[in-house]
């Protein structure tokens, strides 16, 4: 190890001598080694080769020898003797009577009274120490009351604080909300205010449409024109179709009796004509009842067909009182059927 090694540092003086102690143990180690030829060279090998001083005999059988052993029986162990140590001294007796070293009550006494105070003096010790393990403890129920009276009172202003904080983000988070609110508020009354200006104009025109392509109606018109018409249609129709027929049939009878009439003018008058003469002041007196009666049938046939009506009234003239008869009962009937219809057109 170098001496020069005062001013280096103790980490440099640690890691030379680790250094020092391993070379010294290689070198042990290379100093013990056995002795070995060296490695062969490339392309050759090492064969084994006896090199003791008595050549020996290899052979590949073994020389092989019996032998014979017989074990005795097994003895039964002695007992183990007992430990006698060895003398170390010289034995030497002595004999001391009684009173002849000390007095034993005398001797005693010092003994006795040290005992006994120190034993009163321990008794003191443990009293002492019980009191004042019992103030301890009396002094940590107190402080512990105190300190948990401490912590209720620190939890109670803890909660106090956090139910403080919570009050002021629920004010503030409701402040915002107002505000948010009235945001909207002056947002939508001025959205309305303009789209009241902007629609002022607009909505009269749209509905003017609206109205004009029949999306809004008024429920009586509407109601007035999907049942009332199409019903009072139907009943004019049908009062139509009844003065149609009433007309044809009228046309029918009108008929008959100019054919009737023909049929009796075509004719030659029969032999009691100077009977005639007699019978004309009957005519006379039925002439004003025919004609009351044609001038109501005319009325009635007026309604249906102007050109009917002279051709009537001459026939209805020219009648005899028997064959009058049909036509005024068949003019009555029509009449009935005209004022019936009247009468359900009035209640309609």
């Amino acid at each position: 190890i170098p001496t020069q090694n005062t001013h280096l540092h103790p980490f440099e003086i640690r890691s030379q001598s680790e250094a020092w102690k391993r070379l010294v143990a290689r070198k042990c180690v290379e100093q013990h080694k056995p002795l070995r030829t060296p490695d062969p060279v490339e392309g050759r090998e090492h064969v084994h080769v006896q090199t003791e001083l008595y050549l020996e005999e290899i052979s590949d059988q073994i020389i092989e020898v019996d032998r014979e052993c017989q074990t005795d029986e097994f003895l039964d162990r002695p007992p183990t003797p007992l430990f006698i140590p060895a003398k170390t001294g010289i034995d030497v007796a002595t004999q001391i009577e009684e009173g002849e070293l000390f007095d034993f009550d005398i001797e005693v006494k010092p003994m006795l009274e040290v005992l006994i105070g120190k034993t009163i003096e321990q008794a003191l010790l443990e009293v002492m120490e019980e009191e004042e393990l019992a103030e301890l403890w009396a002094r940590q129920r107190a402080y512990a009351e105190l300190r948990n009276a401490e912590l209720a009172e620190a939890q109670r202003l803890e909660e106090q604080d956090r139910r403080y904080r919570e009050e002021k983000e629920r004010r503030k988070r409701q402040h915002i909300q107002m505000l948010q609110k009235q945001k909207e508020t002056s947002e939508k009354i001025a959205a309305r205010a303009f789209t009241q200006r902007y629609l002022a104009d607009l909505i009269p025109s749209v509905f003017k449409s609206l109205h004009e392509s029949g999306y809004f109606y008024d429920p009586i018109e509407r109601d007035i024109e999907t049942e009332f018409l199409p019903w009072l249609m139907t009943e004019v129709e049908e009062t139509l179709e009844r003065k149609v027929l009433g007309r044809t049939m009228l046309d029918s009878l009108i008929c008959t009796v100019v054919e009737r009439r023909l049929d009796a003018f075509s004719h030659k008058p029969p032999s009691n004509q100077t009977e005639a003469p007699d019978e004309e002041p009957r005519t006379t007196d039925a002439a004003p009842q025919e004609a009351a009666e044609t001038h109501v049938a005319p009325q009635e046939a007026s309604e249906t067909d102007a050109a009917d009506e002279p051709v009537s009234g001459k026939e209805e003239t020219e009648q005899t009182l028997p064959e009058e008869q049909p036509s005024s009962h068949a003019s009555l009937q029509l009449e009935e059927l005209d004022e019936a219809g009247t009468e359900d057109l009035e209640t309609e």
